[in-house]
């Protein structure tokens, strides 16, 4: 089952101070490309979230995210009184004058350095603990995505794969009347010449040209890549990069095909093959 490396997942903890708010995106990236922004408190534990993230995820460009909105009258943030004062005292210094209203004072005051402290928050494991459920929660329902984004690519390889099939077959009608095309305009140019030649070394060399111009062995293998390219599709495990690397099989073998047809109608079907592959190579691009 494949998975796209395009996904949202998002889940919501409700505290008695706070609502927590963990979000999770993913585009696709070739590896694993992790942006991982959380509150300062609970910095400590970056690196097993980034862990949870890399061996869930695998591959794409991730970013990850913990809000935190305090709900409570509670706060961290207090006005650091003897400062402020120290601060307003100045500014009347400064002023020279008792007409200055201590609001406009106050004002200038609180906007100066250090004027207000933030006590710095104690990781509460208790606290943590229920965030860590909340992150699973998350990277559940993005991987679900990631699945349910894949379901419309399946499908869409599948008639494309079959599409190939289709022209690959049309290939394989079309070679005994391309080997008679061939034949036929050796022959013709060599009547052309108006000059007398061996029919017996003709023959030879005859079979020279058309084995240069055999193309059984990439029937056989681009037939085989097609049915393991279905195979790895409904493996259990999504591996995009195997799958693109049977489609650069699959690509050499069809531009083999195309440089040794020799033959108008056989071209026409490389082309389409040609075409349906690279609509694949597009889409695998988002395959994790």
């Amino acid at each position: 089952m494949i998975q796209s490396m395009t996904g949202y997942g998002k889940a919501v903890l409700q505290l008695s101070t706070k609502k927590v708010t963990i979000e999770i995106k993913s585009l696709n990236s070739k590896n694993l490309d992790l942006n991982v922004r959380i509150p300062s408190y609970y910095k400590e534990k970056e690196l097993n979230v980034r862990k949870k993230l890399a061996k869930k995820l695998v591959r794409g460009k991730v970013d990850f995210s913990i809000f935190v909105e305090m709900t409570a009258d509670e706060t961290s943030t207090t006005i650091n009184n003897g400062v402020v004062k120290q601060y307003m005292q100045q500014l009347r210094n400064v002023m020279q004058s008792g007409t200055s209203e201590d609001l406009e004072l106050l004002k200038m005051a609180i906007s100066m350095p250090d004027a207000l402290k933030t006590e710095r928050e104690e990781l509460d494991e208790e606290e943590w603990n229920l965030i860590d459920e909340k992150i699973d929660e998350a990277l559940t329902k993005i991987v679900q995505y990631r699945i349910d984004e894949a379901n419309s690519l399946e499908i869409d390889f599948k008639e494309r794969i079959a599409n190939i099939k289709k022209y690959l077959e049309e290939v394989n009608a079309l070679d005994n009347d391309r080997i008679e095309n061939v034949k036929a305009r050796l022959k013709k140019a060599i009547d052309d010449l108006k000059v007398e030649t061996d029919e017996n070394r003709f023959e030879q060399e005859l079979i020279y040209y058309l084995e240069k111009l055999d193309i059984n062995e990439e029937k056989v293998r681009l037939a085989n890549h097609l049915d393991y390219f279905l195979q790895t599709l409904a493996s259990e495990e999504s591996n995009g990069k195997k799958l693109g690397f049977i489609i650069q099989e699959m690509g050499r073998e069809i531009n083999t095909t195309g440089s040794k047809a020799n033959f108008a109608p056989m071209q026409k079907a490389v082309i389409q093959m040609k075409n349906e592959l690279e609509q694949i190579k597009e889409q695998i691009l988002n395959v994790l």
